[in-house]
């Protein structure tokens, strides 16, 4: 049995392994990493900008070419925050005036494990399963000019596309099914990474004191989670109300709101009357 990669600590027993986060990385971004040491709640001193942020996951390779930081969110976020984390990396780097080129290629990295919950600004609902933002400027004809390196990749399962590679397929159904499926999951064992993770997440191969603070971050979880239902539940059903003014579909608005289809009906109900 599959433990579940939504819960912080088993998040981070996987992918602190050196094997499942070359290979992870790999798959993601299309690079060969070494690296030595892999940090959790990684935090930069002096801080950078006014946020005092920390990072989840993060590591340098062995040539000090490449940071990369992996983000797990249990719950949405609009993509400001991803942003100054993507953003505060790069700018870290220039610690002088004259200094303004990074010395190294900053990749984020955020796995996501809930629905989308934002729209676009025109208020069409994103439900993409990858999302890449590059730095690099174009031309009025759309034509890339490759100056810089840095990436930023939004990953969520919620919302599989049948374009998504291969290799990125593998991974957002290991994260998918040690959620959904964790007794009888299908995956591909044939990739050594998702092989040791599976390894490394399988329940019997927990430590005793792993298992106590997977537990309790559970239990953190649903109290957070019940509080912020009490706060959300009007936006909610305002969010809902919207999309069925825009003709959205009740799978949709289920996707951005979390009502469930019998509520989106009577809001329907309701609206009409």
């Amino acid at each position: 049995m599959l433990c579940n990669l939504d819960n912080e600590v088993i998040f981070k027993k996987a992918f602190t392994n050196k094997t499942v986060f070359k290979a992870f990385v790999r798959d993601v971004l299309g690079i060969e990493v070494e690296v030595d040491t892999i940090e959790t709640e990684k935090r930069f001193a002096p801080r950078v900008g006014y946020v005092d942020f920390q990072l989840d996951i993060f590591a340098e390779t062995t040539d000090k070419r490449v940071c990369i930081e992996i983000q797990r969110v249990e719950y949405d976020h609009h993509f400001d925050r991803f942003l100054h984390y993507f953003l505060m990396l790069i700018a870290e780097q220039q610690k002088s005036s004259k200094e303004y080129t990074p010395e190294r290629t900053v990749y984020v990295i955020v796995v996501l494990t809930a629905p989308y919950k934002i729209s676009e600004k025109n208020g069409k609902p994103i439900l993409d399963e990858v999302l890449l933002l590059k730095l690099n400027p174009q031309t009025l004809l759309g034509e890339v000019r490759e100056l810089y390196g840095h990436q930023f990749v939004c990953l969520n399962p919620n919302h599989p596309n049948t374009e998504t590679p291969k290799p990125i397929r593998d991974w957002l159904d290991l994260i998918y099914q040690s959620i959904h499926s964790p007794e009888r999951p299908v995956l591909n064992l044939q990739n050594e990474g998702i092989k040791k993770a599976v390894e490394i997440i399988s329940f019997e191969n927990l430590t005793p004191e792993e298992r106590a603070q997977t537990k309790f971050n559970e239990m953190r979880r649903i109290v957070l989670a019940k509080e912020r239902l009490a706060g959300s539940d009007e936006r909610n059903i305002q969010n809902a109300l919207s999309g069925i003014s825009k003709g959205y579909s009740n799978q949709i608005i289920a996707d951005i709101t979390g009502l469930s289809f019998e509520q989106i009906d009577q809001l329907r109900k309701e609206q009409k009357e």
